[in-house]
């Protein structure tokens, strides 16, 4: 992996010891430790002043084909590769909380979060508990709770919903020791009010993994900070949505470039709200 953007100090060459003036290799394109990637991908610091004004930052992890497909045959790991699956674990060793929509945790299967040995230190330093919650965003609580990601979490699984949704179903979801959190005053879910509500809960570090429909409202709602793009080698046609999937905006926000990195074709993009 080497950094594209900020431009890299120069290397520096290695101690002459056998008096040869052979240099070091380029120590820019190789494969990073964890700890250095997740040094790139650090959160702003709480006293940061993009952060002013925003009760947590919210992030989305997204991979995109070169012809802008979200994914292949409804599912994003087609697109993805070594590196990205990498950064991909990273950004959730990161987090607090990972937002999703419910029709991607059905496609995509998901699981709780998981313990990693790698970032257990750092977790532990910054208060954070073993492993990320996962946040499910849904109107009808349409979801299968005796799957492992309500049944084997090892933190609470959250249902985001609105303060209409079927009793029964938020009952069930409760019993099957889900924390349901309600952001919203009808049926679904207000995106402006997500991070807030996870903040309420000690869920200020976010990552959202989509899908399009829901990364779009989150963008249109203005509740997106960082938008962390990979950029796949790869052409997959086909009538797959964009990485966003919403409602017009008036304006186009523009977000500011932060960071560039590369590795086997793929660029690994980091944007942030201007």
């Amino acid at each position: 992996m080497r950094r594209l953007f900020p431009l890299p100090a120069p290397p520096v060459p290695a101690p002459d010891l056998d008096g040869s003036g052979t240099a070091a290799p380029d120590p820019t394109d190789r494969e990073w430790t964890l700890d250095e990637v997740a040094e790139a991908y650090a959160y702003p610091a709480a006293d940061d002043p993009a952060r002013s004004g925003r009760p947590g930052w919210l992030r989305a992890n997204m991979v995109s084909s070169l012809d802008g497909a979200a994914h292949h045959d409804g599912r994003s790991q087609p697109l993805s590769g070594a590196a990205d699956m990498r950064i991909f674990g990273v950004l959730r060793g990161l987090a607090d909380a990972v937002v999703v929509g419910a029709e991607t945790v059905r496609q995509e299967g998901y699981r709780p979060g998981r313990a990693r040995e790698a970032f257990a230190a750092r977790r532990a330093a910054a208060g954070q508990g073993p492993a990320p919650a996962i946040a499910v965003v849904t109107a009808g609580l349409g979801l299968d709770f005796t799957l492992p990601l309500f049944t084997e979490p090892l933190v609470p699984t959250v249902v985001l919903t609105g303060a209409a949704a079927p009793a029964d179903r938020v009952a069930e979801a409760r019993a099957a020791g889900a924390e349901v959190l309600f952001a919203g005053e009808g049926l679904g879910v207000d995106p402006a009010r997500v991070a807030g509500v996870l903040a309420g809960r000690g869920h200020h570090r976010l990552l959202t993994e989509g899908g399009p429909r829901l990364l779009g409202q989150l963008a249109a709602a203005d509740a997106l900070d960082e938008m962390c793009l990979s950029l796949a080698p790869v052409v997959a046609l086909g009538d797959a949505a964009r990485i966003m999937n919403g409602p017009a905006v008036a304006v186009p926000e523009r977000f500011t470039l932060a960071s560039v990195l590369e590795e086997a074709g793929f660029l690994f993009t980091r944007y942030r709200r201007s």
